[in-house]
């Protein structure tokens, strides 16, 4: 007896094991068709292009030109938003880096990206360069949009 209740014992803990430690276990607040339509892997990931924007080489340009690119930069931003294409961007603060801002593209190549960000005016001027990295994260970062939408009280 004591022989079976030990062995029930393990099964059920190895039972436990699997679900708990190797992350088997289904998410109770799993949503397949969101899942589904965010392109979610099985844990809520996708891949993404990280795009880090720093100053570029070009120095040569009068504050109205540069004024005028950056117009340029901020309506492609809006481009690519509406595209469904970029779904984080904003400035970086000052550092030793010269990096300027960053951009999550919803594409998962770098050539893809690089259609992308060849559309800006302040890369094409040259005023700003680009890093590009694949990057895994959340697939619920789209979502992100719909909610900044209801928080922002100006536009840009």
């Amino acid at each position: 007896m004591r022989i079976k209740l030990l062995f029930w014992v393990l099964i059920c803990c190895n039972i436990g094991f699997y679900t708990d430690v190797l992350g088997q276990e289904i998410n109770k607040n799993y949503d397949e068709k969101l899942a589904k339509e965010l392109h979610a892997d099985d844990y809520g990931m996708k891949t993404y292009v990280l795009a880090i924007l720093k100053t570029g080489p070009e120095k040569g340009f009068s504050k109205a030109k540069q004024d005028s690119v950056f117009l340029g930069h901020m309506a492609n931003i809006g481009k690519l938003v509406e595209k469904g294409k970029l779904v984080v961007a904003g400035p970086m603060g000052k550092n030793d880096k010269s990096y300027r801002g960053i951009f999550i593209l919803d594409v998962p190549t770098i050539a893809e990206a690089e259609q992308l960000v060849g559309t800006d005016p302040a890369i094409q001027s040259r005023l700003l360069d680009v890093e590009l990295y694949i990057w895994y994260g959340s697939a619920a970062l789209k979502e992100t949009l719909k909610i900044h939408s209801r928080i922002e009280k100006r536009s840009h």
